[in-house]
């Protein structure tokens, strides 16, 4: 495959995922960018994203992380799944924040693949720090999108 008809391919899978996952859409999050163990997503946080002091609920950015992770994880053309996520939290975000998060791959092998998220306020304030690992499963991602 060409560089461009991977990256098509890529763009494609990140079209796909983004349009698919009904959570993420409800909170308004946006596919931005997608190419090759890359995906960059953004969200503006919402008043009924705030939690109880004020602060960007952690599930909030969590999602708009893990939306990244997925499409950035998948855009290669085969079918990964999550084994496991974790995120810390830096600083705060509140409403009216615009959230930008950009997944690297950081590994990837026939089966596992390793990823980092950073998620960033508009101002470049570092909110979140995800990494997380994918199985590979045997599975062509296209056959989803075609």
């Amino acid at each position: 495959m060409t560089a461009n008809e991977t990256q098509v391919l890529s763009q494609r899978i990140g079209d796909w995922m983004g349009e698919q996952d009904k959570f993420a859409k409800s909170l308004g999050i946006k596919i931005d960018k997608v190419g090759p163990g890359y995906c960059r997503a953004s969200m503006c946080v919402r008043e009924d994203m705030v939690n109880a002091v004020g602060i960007t609920h952690g599930g909030a950015t969590f999602t708009l992380a893990d939306l990244a992770f997925a499409v950035a994880c998948n855009s290669h053309g085969r079918v990964a799944v999550a084994l496991s996520a974790t995120i810390s939290f830096p600083a705060a975000s509140k409403a009216g924040d615009n959230l930008v998060a950009e997944a690297r791959e950081e590994t990837c092998s026939n089966r596992t693949g390793f990823y980092r998220v950073e998620v960033k306020r508009d101002d470049g304030k570092l909110v979140g720090i995800f990494s997380g690992s994918v199985f590979r499963r045997d599975e062509d991602a296209s056959k989803y999108i075609c």
